[in-house]
């Protein structure tokens, strides 16, 4: 039973591992199996604080044994053992250093994942880190050209934001998810992503913002022949009218039932504020004399 006993199989690596006057170069081929062991040892007793300590040291001997890939497993691993301790910048620590070997591989799509999974585990504790994560993760793909592969990573973000209120924000991420479809010709989802935009911004009560959006957005030819652009220009123009009961029956249609949830819970909603200022804001607006010295 010593022999499996995690605590004694560590101080056996970690001797392995130490310049003595008669070992002039450490064993780490033989130290990093003792630290695997050890680590699974730690993790069934469910000793996190051992186990993640013993996959930091595996994660080390496959590096020194030249394998990223295998030290990038054991990385991950410490920060699946990091979260259940609770100690989130090591989370995000050893998930990053994950992502690092992964791409020492040349393989985007684990390095990716590496993030993708240590954001999921920072979603509720540390938002923003986690938001970080997503984006880092995204950027990997989209310089891969593998932006499909990232639009799980898009709708987690923008879920982030909108419970974050950073509605701005999740508007952003949204377009750069729609950018992103369009370079994999993916034109349904490109189409609801900007869609998504716009309600986020509508459900901020942001008309200019979203009357901007729809434009930009119009320029783009899969957008203009779009039921989600239809569905949009009924919005826009209900709110022009101040009609509260177009803006609700347009808000439950079948278009918009057809985006993400956390899209389809803001539409729900609308409208929000007071209508009836907007209309006289744009009615204004409409009646303002052109100031032939502003040239902006």
């Amino acid at each position: 039973m010593g022999g499996s006993d995690p605590e004694k199989l560590m101080i056996k690596a970690d001797k392995l591992t130490k310049l003595t006057l008669t070992r002039w170069s450490a064993d780490w081929r033989n130290a990093t199996l003792l630290y695997e062991q050890a680590a699974i040892g730690f993790k069934i007793a469910k000793n996190y604080e051992r186990a993640k300590t013993a996959f930091e040291k595996a994660s080390k001997g496959q590096e020194m044994l030249s394998s990223p890939w295998d030290a990038a497993k054991h990385m991950e691993s410490a920060g699946a053992a990091a979260k259940e301790l609770g100690s989130w910048n090591e989370v995000a620590d050893f998930y990053r250093r994950a992502s690092e070997l992964y791409i020492e591989c040349g393989r985007s799509q684990p390095a990716a994942d590496a993030l993708a999974k240590g954001a999921r585990e920072l979603e509720n504790a540390v938002p923003e880190e986690a938001i970080r994560m997503f984006t880092d993760a995204c950027v990997i793909l989209e310089e891969d050209g593998k932006e499909q592969m990232a639009f799980d990573l898009y709708r987690a973000s923008t879920s982030i934001y909108i419970k974050l209120e950073r509605y701005t924000d999740a508007a952003t991420f949204l377009l750069r998810w729609g950018l992103a479809a369009d370079k994999c010709h993916a034109v349904n989802s490109q189409c609801k992503a900007y869609l998504g935009a716009i309600l986020v911004y509508l459900y901020s009560h942001d008309l200019k913002q979203a009357e901007k959006c729809y434009n930009d957005c119009c320029q783009i030819d899969a957008f203009l022949n779009s039921d989600q652009n239809r569905c949009a220009s009924k919005l826009l123009s209900a709110y022009a009218e101040g009609d509260i009961e177009e803006i609700k029956r347009v808000s439950h249609s079948s278009t918009i039932s057809n985006l993400d949830h956390m899209i389809i819970r803001l539409a729900r909603k609308l409208p929000t504020g007071d209508v009836s200022v907007l209309k006289a804001e744009t009615t204004k607006e409409e009646e303002e004399p052109l100031d032939e010295n502003d040239l902006t």
